[in-house]
């Protein structure tokens, strides 16, 4: 089964907004753990805007499940994560002001950068993930910076799936052959929701998990966040 990774960064967003401590990401985290997540994803910003580094530093030591913190490596970044241990750390090429992650690594330009970081977490028995695009070419370039897994940004899948979801899947249909082929493990994330998630699902091979933030905390305001957590577990089965 495909694990389910909750991104709660949208509830630090609703946070912060206030002020104050509600909703109180912490108690979040834990309770999606509770109500069935496989994981829990946070994607702390340089200026914290929704997860905090003081958020990631409480998290860690209260849940028992995947930790897994996606950001760019910068110094600070890289810092944090060496402190708190995740199980998994997801490297995204996001600049500092980035609304959202909005694409993938290029693997040949930061091809030196990128070995030399995931060098030092897989020294400390972290295991990395590097945030890509479907292009072959950058797939096998992931693989040469010695990355566990890669994981595929799926928004253009879902930007185009109403339209012709067979034509919206092919291109991630080849990066997953590409992937197996390399012999590295594959993620995904970014756009994926309840109507989109099951035809991703059972069309590509070997998908280890799925980090699924936005959606899910959308859904939550209408289903409850226990009851969503459920439904999109429904959905990878």
């Amino acid at each position: 089964m495909t694990r389910l990774s909750v991104n709660i960064n949208k509830i630090a967003t609703l946070r912060n907004a206030r002020g104050g401590n509600i909703p109180d990401v912490i108690k979040a985290a834990v309770d999606c753990e509770h109500f069935g997540a496989q994981g829990i994803t946070v994607h702390p910003r340089p200026d914290e805007r929704h997860i905090k580094y003081s958020d990631v530093r409480e998290i860690r030591p209260l849940i028992t499940t995947e930790f897994n913190i996606e950001g760019y490596p910068s110094e600070e970044f890289i810092k944090l994560a060496l402190e708190v241990r995740p199980d998994q750390v997801t490297l995204v090429p996001d600049p500092p002001g980035a609304l959202t992650s909005d694409a993938g690594w290029d693997t040949i330009k930061n091809y030196t950068f990128l070995k030399e970081i995931i060098s030092l977490f897989k020294s400390e028995s972290i295991r990395t993930s590097l945030f890509i695009g479907t292009e072959t070419e950058m797939i096998v370039g992931a693989g040469r910076t010695g990355t566990d897994r890669v994981e595929l940004y799926t928004e253009p899948y879902a930007a185009n799936f109403k339209a012709d979801k067979n034509k919206a899947i092919a291109p991630f249909i080849n990066a997953a052959e590409v992937v197996d082929k390399i012999g590295m493990g594959l993620n995904a994330g970014h756009d994926l929701n309840l109507n989109n998630l099951k035809f991703f699902k059972e069309h590509i091979q070997g998908l280890l998990e799925v980090s699924i933030g936005h959606a899910l905390i959308s859904d939550a305001l209408y289903y409850g966040l226990e009851n969503s957590i459920q439904l999109y577990l429904r959905q990878l089965k």
